[in-house]
């Protein structure tokens, strides 16, 4: 199984000290599936550069109550187009999830040590010493399997030999408890693991790809392979797995109703789920008055980010525009990134429609890709982003995106420079490996791993600055 997991991990012992980190894991699904299915699939794009322990304190999850008529502790009705009854013959009809030639097989201490060499050789990405060649690391192969590996234990002292020769401080083994623990993590607040499959004909359907055993879902009667139509009665089509995994978030004890689709020819059904995690804002925001209470500024700190980032961003903004915020500045100091598609999607709220992102580079094609903004900008008035050594991940693609686009002036410290992105395998006895398989690079095509990007001031400008600044970007980049 693979998760596309980038995020930050344990640091060398020459290395600045270490950031908290959470390894977001894939759900508790049917490991008799696992082997091929998921080598290829892509579960999640996040980053582990990420404390859960924060204290957030911020009035929108009253605000997010009061719009949403879902977030109530009574269930709602369910829809007309119910239906008790199940697709017959729903296990087969999900033939783009599950492969007919996968079975649980009997595993060898050998087979388990070539698993994890084959994954590195056809996924790392040399991003430090540039000594990886295919070559070497087939030699290191044929010496490695030349004796008997006589016990599990062994195979794994084995596989954290081969991978730490590596000189990359990213890639690692995991253990089979280390890997069954990521089980545990949950962003839809419901127990659920989205997936984007394509139709067959250019458009993408969003399905349930795993399910956390005796979760919120699991309970309810979702199934792996649903085809997940509508959230609390809005459409999903065209949605991506974040968007609809924000949706589904929401107040402990709450809930929520999805429309499904079991298989190819299962019946529309509507099932209500109460949500179990408390999901807690990262925004908090308040409006500044300056010179003489003649500018008024909205403030906004952002701490993480997470499922709902994009979602309660966006209510600020709204709020402070509403109170005559003329100018605006984004708080990311010590923000050590989450979810990297959560920042992603924040980007592109300031940004024009086709503007880039951030570019991804790996060996791979599925991590060589051009991310772009899809619509107009929410504001266009100047904007100030902060940050320091603490700003790393999913915070820096955010930074960079606005700077190098001229929708923002960056203020503070040099970022931290954690720009990779790493994936999570699991190999057939139950353990894992994650391995370097991707960076980011910044619309101006500055490599973010390692050097973090430094800012245009390290105090506060005046106003009128910013503006000449963006400004003279503005013109540059036009020309």
């Amino acid at each position: 199984m693979r998760l596309f997991l980038p995020f930050s991990s344990p640091l060398s012992a020459t290395s600045p000290p270490p950031l908290p980190e959470h390894h977001p894991p894939p759900s508790k699904i049917d490991y008799s599936v696992l082997n091929k299915i998921f080598k290829k699939s892509v579960i999640g794009t996040l980053t582990g550069a990420l404390s859960l322990t924060l204290v957030l304190s911020s009035p929108i999850p009253s605000v997010a109550a009061s719009i949403d008529p879902y977030l109530s502790l009574n269930p709602p009705s369910l829809s007309p187009d119910s239906s008790p009854e199940d697709c017959p013959n729903e296990e087969e009809a999900d033939t783009d999830l599950v492969d007919d030639d996968v079975r649980p097989l009997l595993v060898t201490n050998e087979g388990i040590v070539e698993e994890a060499w084959e994954i590195v050789n056809d996924a790392f990405l040399d991003t430090r010493s540039n000594r990886w060649t295919p070559e070497t690391w087939q030699k290191q192969k044929e010496e490695i399997l030349s004796s008997p590996i006589k016990s599990r234990q062994k195979a794994h002292e084995v596989i954290k030999k081969m991978l730490g020769s590596l000189g990359d401080q990213y890639t690692r083994f995991l253990s089979p408890d280390e890997f069954s623990r990521m089980s545990k993590y949950d962003i839809t607040g419901i127990g659920i693991n989205l997936r984007e499959v394509s139709d067959g004909g250019g458009k993408a359907k969003l399905k349930v790809l795993g399910i956390v055993l005796d979760g919120p879902a699991d309970i309810a009667g979702v199934k792996q392979g649903d085809e997940i139509l509508a959230v609390n009665g809005v459409d999903v089509t065209g949605k991506s797995s974040f968007e609809v995994s924000s949706l589904l978030q929401g107040p402990s004890k709450t809930f929520v109703v999805l429309k499904l689709k079991h298989g190819k020819c299962g019946p529309l059904r509507s099932i209500k789920v109460q949500r179990q995690v408390n999901a807690l804002t990262p925004v908090s925001f308040r409006l500044e008055k300056i010179d003489n209470g003649k500018i008024s500024v909205g403030y906004i700190r952002l701490k993480e980010f997470n499922a709902l980032a994009r979602k309660d961003l966006v209510i600020a903004m709204k709020r402070l525009q509403e109170k005559g915020a003329s100018y605006f500045v984004m708080d990311l100091r010590d923000n050590l990134g989450g979810l990297v598609q959560a920042g992603i999607e924040t980007a592109k709220l300031f940004l024009d429609e086709g503007d880039t992102v951030i570019y991804t580079a790996g060996r791979d094609t599925e991590t060589q890709k051009t991310v772009v903004a899809d619509r107009q900008p929410l504001i266009t008035a100047p904007l100030i982003v902060m940050v320091n050594n603490r700003t790393a991940s999913a915070s820096e693609i955010v930074a960079s995106a606005l700077h190098d686009n001229c929708k923002a002036i960056l203020v503070g410290e040099r970022t931290y420079g954690k720009g990779l992105i790493q994936s999570v395998f699991e190999l057939r006895d139950g353990s894992g490996v994650v391995v370097t398989i991707g960076k980011y690079v910044t619309p101006n095509h500055i490599d973010i791993n390692g050097g973090g990007i430094e800012p245009d001031f390290r105090n506060l400008p005046a106003w009128d600055e910013v503006k000449e600044r963006l400004s003279k970007c503005n013109t540059l980049q036009q020309s």
